[in-house]
């Protein structure tokens, strides 16, 4: 599952991905998107609470969680009252990194709030990345596809969006495919990240 065709997709700089991304999805009526992240860490931008899990401060970072509560309940029921359900999948590796725990807290939050969260462990997907790790991925209505580039530190690049069925058409059959037999965030959460003590600064 690692095939995206040759030159098919188009190269997005980061703001023209996240301005294109915004325009798609906000668009949907009706129809189902899916996010695969497989990276353990991210460099994320903007975030206060990232930043306060790089200064150590655990306390400060699950507050500002915490504090975003209502506006991401306000966000699952829009996606419900457009029908456009956003599936969100995470690939999981343990011993979880720093920032894993942390992404984990805020991924739980959200499937408190309505939206749709799964985990998957890195074993099960071990046949799928055979030839290496599985890409980021975002797919919009089954129709739009995005390829997520990262540095090595784990800052955005861009994206390379494909658009092409012979393409999209079988990384969403992989996603569905995935989506359905991976566990709900809320559970594995409640086993294997709650009971942690506060990560080191990352």
């Amino acid at each position: 599952m690692r095939d995206f065709g040759a030159g098919r997709g188009r190269w997005l700089a980061p703001n023209a991905y996240r301005r294109d991304f915004r325009e798609r999805r906000g668009a949907i009526r009706n129809g189902n998107s899916w996010k695969l992240e497989r990276r353990q860490h991210f460099e994320e931008a903007g975030s206060p609470s990232r930043d306060a899990l790089r200064r150590g401060n655990w306390a400060e970072a699950l507050r500002l969680f915490e504090a975003e509560r209502p506006a991401v309940r306000a966000a699952a029921v829009e996606e419900d009252r457009r029908g456009s359900a956003f599936h969100r999948l995470r690939v999981v590796e343990e011993p979880l990194t720093p920032y894993m725990q942390w992404e984990l807290h805020w991924l739980a939050l959200r499937a408190e709030c309505g939206h749709r969260v799964r985990v998957l462990s890195a074993t099960s997907v071990e046949q799928s990345e055979a030839g290496g790790l599985l890409p980021e991925l975002t797919l919009l209505d089954d129709r739009t596809l995005y390829r997520v580039l990262y540095d090595t530190p784990g800052a955005t690049l861009g994206a390379i969006r494909y658009t092409d069925p012979a393409t999209v058409a079988p990384w969403t059959a992989y996603l569905r495919q995935a989506y359905a037999s991976a566990e709900d965030v809320q559970t594995y959460f409640a086993r294997a990240v709650k009971p942690l003590p506060p990560p080191p600064p990352a």
